[in-house]
């Protein structure tokens, strides 16, 4: 199993930019598929990016051109670039494993736009 803890989040002004840290323990962590979700106010929780164990990346529309997702499977690190960020990206960003089955969250990390 993996478990995972995000770090990175905080408050920053609209335009601005964070890098969200997951880092990851676990012998399986280089065979996982790494997603970052996130949970704005009142609503469900959405896929964001995710990046696969040959760096193949997908995005979310909304998120498409901002944002980056990158993996270290020898720091088992995997960082969420955010950049050009607006009041609609304020919440909770989960990191997300998944490796034949198995799936584990982190506990999240809070991002906040504002003026």
């Amino acid at each position: 199993q993996v478990q995972l803890v995000e770090s990175g989040g905080g408050l920053v002004q609209p335009g601005g930019s964070l890098r969200l840290s997951c880092v990851a323990s676990g012998s399986i962590f280089r065979l996982s598929v790494i997603d970052w979700y996130r949970q704005l106010p009142g609503k469900q929780r959405e896929f964001v990016a995710s990046i696969s164990t040959d760096g193949t990346t997908n995005y979310a529309d909304s998120v498409k051109g901002r944002f980056t997702i990158s993996r270290d499977n020898a720091k088992k690190l995997v960082y969420l670039q955010m950049n050009s960020l607006n009041f609609d990206d304020t919440g909770v960003y989960y990191c997300h494993s998944r490796f034949s089955g198995l799936t584990s969250w982190g506990q999240g990390t809070q991002v906040t736009v504002s003026s």
